[in-house]
């Protein structure tokens, strides 16, 4: 736009489509970690709802309310974050940097929020190798959403 200014109209249509590419990076997500937790014979992770019932005052009823509450969480959140990848297209950086600005927002403030809430250790307190599964399927998050944001935008 002329002079650099993004219009509302702007701002809410990269809103709406980081939303919809949240979705797509939140389905890859689902992927990767379904699959490396049963190649490792590992349960999901139950951090994020757990952080999830602390902030909101939240008690799921049961083992069966508890999954539905993490699934709930899992989508909402990847969902939510989405809507920061329409921001950081908004702010007029794109391709692989608001990739980039993207992973480290959302890793990072996992990396910040879950140890805060006492829910998950501190980076310096994990394996390596969690630590890189972790952020492996961050950045699958990341890249997913890249795709699905850059598709939503040209059509």
């Amino acid at each position: 736009m002329p002079g650099g200014r993004v219009g509302l109209g702007q701002v809410g249509a990269a809103l709406g489509k980081g939303l919809l590419a949240g979705i797509a990076g939140t389905a890859a997500m689902t992927v990767s970690s379904t699959i490396e937790a049963k190649v490792r014979d590992r349960g999901s992770s139950s951090a994020p709802a757990e952080a999830a019932a602390k902030v909101l005052g939240v008690k799921p009823d049961g083992e069966e309310g508890e999954k539905r509450f993490g699934t709930l969480v899992h989508w909402g959140y990847g969902t939510g974050w989405g809507a920061v990848r329409g921001l950081i297209d908004a702010a007029g950086l794109s391709g692989a940097p608001a990739t980039i600005a993207h992973f480290a927002t959302v890793w990072g403030g996992e990396q910040v929020m879950l140890p805060a809430l006492d829910v998950a250790p501190p980076l310096w307190e994990s394996a390596p190798v969690e630590i890189g599964i972790d952020a492996l399927h961050h950045a699958v998050y990341a890249v997913a959403t890249a795709l699905a944001y850059g598709y939503l935008d040209r059509h």
